[in-house]
């Protein structure tokens, strides 16, 4: 079991930054892919960036690429997803999740963590 706990979520202008961290409680995360994934109120959740357990390959979402980066530190068991020139589009709670091989499916995670809300305003 691994327990995933994020965090740096707040309210930001558009124009502004976050950095959103996933915080694993147990070493054998860093043997895992981990995504992100974010949820509109009224909408799925959709995929937004995904990196590789040794973060050698990323993925990201379209709506986000030159934007956001996710990168990892293994040696603290943290995921890291910086988001640059929000948009009031990327209000959403944002959830990271661990997965076996980086997808942008969520049927490929299987440990997800409780989420940290993102309100940009205009």
């Amino acid at each position: 079991q691994v327990q995933l706990v994020e965090s740096g979520g707040g309210l930001v202008q558009a124009g502004g930054s976050l950095r959103l961290s996933c915080a694993a409680s147990r070493r054998t995360f860093s043997s895992s892919a981990t995504g992100w994934f974010r949820q509109a109120p009224g909408k799925e959740r959709e995929f937004v960036a995904a990196v590789s357990w040794s973060g050698s390959i990323t993925y990201y979402a379209d709506s986000v690429k030159g934007r956001f980066t996710i990168s990892r530190d293994n040696a603290k068991n943290t995921v890291y997803l910086q988001m640059n020139s929000l948009e009031p589009g990327d209000t959403a709670v944002y959830y990271c999740a661990a997965a076996r091989v980086p997808s942008m499916s969520d049927n490929e995670y299987d440990y997800w963590g409780q989420g940290t809300q993102v309100t940009v305003s205009s």
